[in-house]
């Protein structure tokens, strides 16, 4: 995919309730040359956050200076929905011919204003989201690929699956092996250019989403890692998480934990288990389709200050998962990915 210049839409969300935003701007090729987000228009991407490229924070898509390729809707929020107050920028950016992403539960290709904006000044609307119609049930099949897979899976959602992904992948790569990436969610498609939004598809046909995009990429890479979604313990999202447990069928997992966090992110009546349980339950629900086994774990602890407090915290998570553990984004993963994959050097 080749690089475009990207507006990022975070309204009152950026950094922390900005997700994709983070993503998109840490991991794709594409250039953000301006956050939109009412709340901090004034400061820059760096004083908020320093893990991705720096870019000015404007206050609505009329005021990013430059020429740009496509606006981004950069906030994943609960139940995929469209707020009203961003839809000024869409309309905006369609009135000057400029392509809109979105990765929403709600299609923007299905708004009629958005859809007679887009035909009239030539612009397209991607709804990432939106599944292609062929996916079909999963047969079974992902374990007869000649790569290695690694699921990443969570005690919760929004604690870091797809940065740590992201970052196994670059990792590996970086240390020779020929590694790819299976996206799952809307953000790893953005990122990635390509995917199946497992979270959109028929229920049956979760596993089958996942199984799809390993039988098209197995026989091309050594390793390949998939994005996980949610939690099994999730009121809401545990269905996506199992489906994509069994159609991966993945030979090691890794489980991503935010440091701190004690109940489920927007479920707060709902009180994680301790981390040690997930190990069992995780290996335990994929045994019966595929064996497999958690080697390693990947905690955020993005809100604790001090290295050395991190550092603890890591070591802390390791014990409890009895596997090799790090903060990807702070402390690097190479002893991880070798632990998983070390063997395709």
């Amino acid at each position: 995919m080749s690089q475009r210049r990207i507006a990022v839409l975070a309204h009152e969300k950026f950094p922390g309730g900005a997700k994709t935003a983070l993503g998109v701007m840490r991991y794709s090729d594409d250039e953000t040359v301006a956050v939109i987000d009412r709340d901090t228009a004034g400061d820059r991407v760096a004083d908020h956050e320093t893990t991705v490229p720096d870019a000015p924070i404007v206050d609505s898509f009329d005021a990013v200076e430059g020429a740009v390729d496509a606006l981004l809707i950069g906030i994943a929020p609960i139940g995929g929905g469209f707020d009203d107050s961003w839809r000024s920028d869409v309309v905006a950016a369609l009135e000057q011919g400029v392509d809109v992403v979105a990765g929403l539960h709600y299609f923007l290709s299905e708004d009629e204003e958005f859809a007679a904006l887009a035909a009239e000044h030539g612009a397209e609307l991607h709804d990432v989201r939106k599944p292609h119609p062929g996916i079909g049930v999963a047969e079974g099949r992902s374990a007869d690929i000649d790569a290695e897979v690694v699921l990443t899976v969570g005690t919760d959602c929004s604690v870091g699956k797809m940065t740590a992904t992201c970052e196994l992948v670059d990792t590996a790569q970086k240390m020779g092996i020929d590694a790819g990436f299976i996206p799952t969610g809307q953000t790893g498609i953005m990122i990635a250019g390509w995917g199946n939004p497992v979270d959109r598809v028929v229920s049956d046909f979760t596993a089958g989403a996942v199984e799809e995009m390993l039988l098209e990429k197995g026989d091309e890479y050594d390793v390949l890692f998939v994005e996980g979604q949610g939690s099994i313990i999730h009121p809401a999202y545990s269905a996506v998480t199992c489906g994509i447990l069994h159609g991966a069928m993945a030979d090691k997992l890794v489980l991503c934990h935010e440091a701190g966090r004690e109940v489920v992110h927007g479920y707060e009546e709902t009180v994680l288990p301790p981390v040690s349980e997930y190990v069992d339950l995780y290996e335990s629900l994929a045994a019966p389709v595929h064996e497999t086994e958690v080697v390693g774990g990947a905690i955020n602890t993005s809100q604790i200050e001090t290295d050395d407090s991190a550092t603890a915290a890591v070591e802390e998570y390791a014990d409890e998962i009895g596997g090799t553990a790090t903060d990807p984004i702070r402390f690097g993963c190479e002893e991880l990915v070798e632990e998983l994959v070390g063997e395709f050097k």
